[in-house]
């Protein structure tokens, strides 16, 4: 297995804290890690460029991207990937930003902590198994489970929508709490 790890500066956003590259240096002696690589923005286009290129010079089966977090960039690095060569899924992301950078105000305990997230990442990165993503079709139909103000209101805007809409109910009137009151405030309207 041949593992490539990139440390991301983030400007100075991680590398402010966290000797970036000391952890990338650390990083190249972890087990199956092929190449370790620091660069001031990886999410840029020329850091995709130099994941892309490595996945084929040196033949890597593995990403592991150490940077902000993947609820920012895990689909951009995902599709870098893709585009090298690779199943998207064979990558991982460790989030030394916010879980790392951010919350200590110790460069060394910091700089700790982004090497033992980045272990974690490659060591977990091994155990991925390719994922292929498959189209089905769907039923547009919506299922509203209970006739209620709520559900009926839900059924209406569905049907609003054109969405076919099925209203399910087990007591013999529709309505719910509400059709049993006699009057509603502050109106005092009828319920019914």
């Amino acid at each position: 297995m041949k593992v490539g790890v990139y440390v991301c500066h983030c400007g100075s956003n991680i590398a402010g804290m966290v000797d970036v590259a000391e952890v990338a240096r650390w990083a190249a002696d972890l087990p199956d890690v092929a190449v370790a690589r620091d660069y001031r923005f990886m999410c840029s286009s020329l850091g995709q460029e130099l994941i892309q290129d490595d996945i084929r010079e040196f033949g890597l089966d593995r990403v592991v991207v150490a940077s902000c977090t993947p609820r920012m960039h895990e689909p951009t690095f995902q599709r870098a990937v893709a585009e090298g060569g690779l199943n998207p899924y064979f990558f991982e992301m460790a989030n030394i930003r916010e879980q790392c950078s951010w919350v200590h105000d110790d460069y060394e305990e910091a700089t700790a902590k982004a090497k033992a997230l980045v272990e974690a990442a490659v060591l977990r990165v091994r155990y991925h198994q390719p994922l292929l993503e498959h189209t089905v079709p769907i039923q547009p139909a919506t299922l509203v489970v209970g006739a209620g103000i709520t559900g009926i209101q839900a059924a209406l805007e569905l049907a609003n929508a054109n969405y076919p809409v099925y209203l399910v109910e087990r007591e013999p009137s529709i309505g719910g709490r509400m059709a049993q009151l006699d009057e509603t405030f502050p109106t005092l309207d009828c319920s019914a």
